[in-house]
């Protein structure tokens, strides 16, 4: 008879439950081994890990059997007469340690974090409905985490890790609560939270914000004062921009149906696709097609690893630059770390920015530069600015061209901020140079090969070069990875291994992985192993070390299965920066499923590393390593099949996006994919936005590589993605990408010499130069598209091509210009039969008619619309061309007509979450209040919008402003 299913709890006692019966845990030890691997979340705990967490710097010689018992004893109590040495259900050997395996129904930490998800998903469409997830997700905390284990065992990281996840979730339901007009929903949580983290500015600014929107305002300024002065005593400084900001909106009195959250999710798509086009005028203004970003301090840190041990001499020093004894770093500091290839300098670097991120509230900011990629794609500065001003809240149509005016608005966010920033793998001076903050407060940590003279001549920076361990140090690397018992029994043999990887941590780690996973091998073989492989570590030594990656590499890369090998293989042939395990999937022409355990053994041998969840990367002497071997072992041919198959399985999945957030664009449909490329399933817009913003980069790097084949058929695929990637970059108000990819695809079109793609290739760059401001340019673009559309007899292409001129011509205030190039459209649509395009061009033409006081011909072309675009269930384009109607009714006088409009409309557009429209539309509906001389109304209305366009931090705000200034006579008025 099956046994009843077993739950553990972590999240205050750790406790085991059959059913609804507890079942006994032995000792505390054995409760702080079950807790560690329950906050390890089902990944897997290595030995080394677990011994360091239970008897810390000085185990016993018999640690690792203890382990052992410890093992047998949980497997034995969770499946009561499991056979003796077996694995069972529940705690299994994987990758040299050992996993707990859990889920959501299992595991109350999994159970508050798939909450918490869901949350996060719904926010912005049913804020009431993420409170309730999130307070569920709260009140698994039954007390402080991990309650019953030692103290010794209690401070390892990853329990550090997970109480860190308490605060930010009380966060996230604060926000939810505010956004839902419910404040009082979390409060006590709140209050409970901000007692424990009194330094957590995000945290107590929070708390201000939702004290004031439940009326307890006195309190809330209060808690600034303590907070400031808790502040001044400890650390020395003054409170960060977001809690200032906090204070601020207390102060001026904003009540709490007004106090806006810290996120806000996309906004939607419009229905009139990528032809610049919104569904009532030729398109919104390019703040609407952003995310809401009211947005909480960046936290863009890699994930630390837990077992880093060394360096003890280098982070004294690092600790003394970033000031980690409370005077704090009052002048910008930058660090270059220097050092060869796989000596750990971003593991140090990271390390030591988690160890003080606590000191900069305001955030921290972190990029790959991949200054020495093998691949040499390497970041411009320029792309690395925008990544940064993007995760700092700036509206892309506020950031100017060029990179030296992208730097200093950089420059000028950061004044007066405290943030941590980390650049990595850094090529040269001049790379890092446009990244550097200009003011006090922040700190810059640096690693390149080089060791950056001109940062230390010309900013000051403090030079910190690593050099591989000594014997000291890598003996301690391998206890922490194999036990101290294992090490201990043979230390010549751990003492060869050290010398054979020449103290590099690197090397050091995939020997230490291999031996990890065989427990049971004898150190001494593991060095024979490695001592007998073919190659040398000499290229380490040097800093262009991509020639021969040495003996460690050849031998791990050999311990693993054919199938394996052959991906690690073809892996070098991914443009990077990551990659996903469908995309690894199509490089080697495999199912997902068969990917999947190969790329597990890649990643248990160190050779690959998951760097988050699904995202897989490797270091770039590995990558080095791989791409000799691809080149070696497969022929040209191997190769152009899986760069194929890969940039197949890319332009499969846009163009399935792109049909998702752009129906009624004019798309370019694929050739079949190969053999062995299985696209990823969109089920919807959602899923097509989080597909395209984890793939961002990658997708960039594509369209690149593709296109400078020299391949006419890759080429051809570069312009097809190119085109894919247009409403997503419109979507996200990515513009600077989306010129940067036109152009590219232009310049593949005209090498085609094909002038149908010169055609869409022209427009696209000329849509993306328009969204700039780049009028003068776009314009002769479209109007020589239009040329070739017609001179191919293309009436689609020519019809959204007059769709983007009438857009261009409103742009510079001609608005007979812009209804007739939009009625030329609605003509072509109409002999086309495109219902889809008929509907929402029929918008545009009536919103132009209604601009231009032609008010009842705008309604005949809208409730036209409005049928169709209900036939077609497009609620987008429904909520637009609602409120068309409404504006036309406004001005032939019908105010109760045009308020039940824009209500339909507002109706529509909450749901979707379109922030921009939905303050657009609430300043209309101010302006119909006041027609019918309801001030309060008005008032009202107005309030709202500019509390969304303040969100958005859009320049509309001001002119909303203006208005209710006005209404009150004095300024500031809210």
């Amino acid at each position: 008879m099956p046994l009843e299913p077993v739950r553990f709890t972590v999240l205050g006692a750790v406790r085991v439950f059959r059913g609804d019966t507890e079942l006994q845990l032995g000792g505390p030890q054995e409760r702080a081994f079950l807790a560690l691997l329950l906050a390890g979340a089902g990944r897997p705990v290595a030995v080394g890990e677990i011994v360091d967490a239970l008897w810390g710097a000085a185990p016993p010689r018999s640690a690792v059997n203890v382990v052992r018992r410890h093992v047998g004893s949980l497997r034995r109590l969770l499946e009561p007469g499991l056979a003796a040495r077996a694995e069972g259900h529940w705690l299994v050997r994987d990758a040299g340690g050992y996993r707990l395996v859990t889920d959501g129904d299992s595991s109350d930490l999994l159970r508050f974090r798939a909450l918490r998800e869901e949350g996060r998903r719904i926010a912005d469409r049913s804020p009431a409905q993420a409170v309730e997830l999130l307070t569920e997700a709260l009140s698994l905390w039954r007390g402080p985490l991990a309650v019953g284990i030692p103290a010794q065992a209690r401070a390892h990281p990853a329990f550090d890790a997970v109480d860190r996840e308490l605060p930010a979730a009380v966060r996230q339901a604060a926000d939810a609560a505010l956004r839902a007009g419910r404040p009082d929903a979390v409060l006590p949580e709140l209050r409970q939270a901000a007692a424990r983290h009194p330094l957590d500015e995000p945290l107590q600014a929070g708390l201000l914000l939702t004290l004031a929107a439940a009326g307890h305002r006195s309190e809330a300024l209060a808690a600034y004062e303590a907070v400031r002065a808790r502040l001044a005593e400890e650390l020395g400084i003054d409170p960060g921009a977001e809690l200032r900001d906090a204070r601020d909106t207390v102060l001026h009195g904003v009540r709490g149906a007004e106090v806006g959250p810290s996120g806000a999710s996309s906004a939607v798509s419009d229905g009139a696709g990528t032809d610049g086009s919104a569904a009532h005028a030729p398109a919104p203004s390019p703040s609407s097609a952003l995310p809401a970003p009211a947005f909480p301090p960046p936290a863009q840190l890699p994930h630390g690893i837990a077992a880093f041990t060394g360096r003890d001499v280098e982070l004294d020093e690092a600790f003394a630059l970033s000031g980690a004894d409370g005077s704090g770093p009052g002048t910008v500091v930058i660090s270059a770390i220097g050092g060869m290839a796989g000596v750990g300098k971003t593991t140090l670097a990271v390390h030591w920015a988690h160890r003080v991120a606590d000191r900069f509230p305001d955030g921290q900011l972190y990029v790959n530069l991949r200054g020495f990629d093998p691949s040499g794609a390497v970041l411009d500065p320029g792309e690395a600015v925008r990544g940064f001003l993007d995760a700092l809240g700036v509206p892309p149509d506020r950031v100017p061209h060029g990179v030296d005016a992208q730097a200093a608005l950089y420059r000028s966010v950061l004044a007066g901020r405290r943030i941590l920033v980390v650049l990595d793998n850094a090529r040269d001076t001049e790379q890092v140079r446009p990244l550097l903050p200009g003011s006090p407060g922040c700190l810059t940590i640096v690693t390149s090969r080089d060791e950056l003279p001109g940062l230390v001549a010309a900013h000051g920076a403090h030079s910190l070069v690593l050099r591989p361990f000594d014997a000291v140090q890598a003996r301690a690397f391998l206890v922490r990875r194999l036990g101290a018992e294992r090490v201990a029994a043979e230390p010549r043999a751990a003492d060869e291994i050290s010398g054979l990887c020449a103290g590099l941590p690197l090397a050091l780690a995939c020997v230490a992985a291999r031996a990890a996973g065989h427990p049971h091998f004898p150190l001494a073989a593991v060095a024979a192993e490695l001592r007998e492989a073919h190659g040398s570590l000499d290229a380490f030594a040097r800093s262009d070390a991509s020639v021969d990656v040495g003996t460690v590499f050849s031998w791990s890369s050999r311990a693993v299965s054919a199938e394996a090998a052959r991906l690690f293989r073809l892996l070098a042939l991914h443009p990077g920066p990551d990659l996903s395990l469908p995309a690894a999937a199509a490089l080697a022409g495999l199912p997902v499923r068969r990917a999947r355990p190969l790329l597990a053994e890649l990643t248990g041998l160190h050779l690959v590393t998951e760097h988050s969840p699904g995202r897989y990367a490797f270091h770039d002497l590995l990558r080095a390593h791989a791409g000799e071997l691809v080149h070696e072992r497969h022929t040209e041919a191997d190769r152009a099949a899986a760069l194929n198959r890969l940039h197949h399985h890319y332009l499969h999945t846009a163009h399935a996006a792109d049909r998702l957030l752009a129906p009624n664009a004019d798309p370019l449909p694929p050739p079949p994919a190969p053999e062995g490329v299985h696209p990823e399933p969109l089920a919807d817009d959602d899923r097509a936005l989080a597909w395209l913003t984890a793939e961002h980069a990658v997708l960039l790097a594509v369209v690149e590589t593709a296109a400078a084949s020299g391949q006419p058929v890759q080429e051809r695929l570069a312009c097809q993605l190119a085109w894919s990637l247009e409403p997503f970059f419109d979507r996200r108000g990515h513009w600077h990408d989306g010129l940067a990819v036109q152009r590219t695809a232009l310049d593949a079109a005209r090498r085609l010499a094909d002038p149908a793609l010169e055609a869409r290739g022209l427009r696209g760059l000329a849509r993306v130069e328009g969204r700039l401001g780049l009028h003068s340019r776009a314009v002769p673009r479209l109007e020589r598209a239009l040329e070739l559309f017609t001179a191919l007899g293309d009436d689609t292409g020519r019809a959204h091509t007059h769709r983007s001129l009438g857009w261009e011509c409103d742009q510079q205030g001609d608005l007979p210009g812009a209804l007739r190039h939009n009625q030329f459209a609605l003509g072509l649509f109409r002999t086309l039969g495109d219902r889809a395009a008929q509907a929402s061009v029929l918008n545009s033409v009536g919103w132009y008619h209604a601009q231009l006081g032609e008010y009842r011909h705008a309604l005949t072309h809208c409730f036209e619309a409005l049928t169709m675009l209900q036939q077609l269930g497009d609620r987008y384009g429904q909520a637009a061309t609602w409120d068309s109607i409404a504006y036309a009714h406004h001005h032939l006088g019908r105010h109760p007509h045009a308020l039940l409009g824009y209500r339909n409309a507002l109706a529509l557009l909450r749901d979707l979450g379109v922030p921009y429209v939905e303050a657009d539309i609430l300043v209309r509906v101010g302006d119909t209040h006041l027609a019918t001389g309801d001030h309060d109304g008005a008032r009202t209305a107005w309030q709202q919008a500019l509390i969304l366009l303040r969100g958005l931090n859009h320049p509309d705000a001001e002119r909303v402003e203006a208005l209710l200034n006005a209404r009150d006579g004095h300024a500031g008025a809210v």
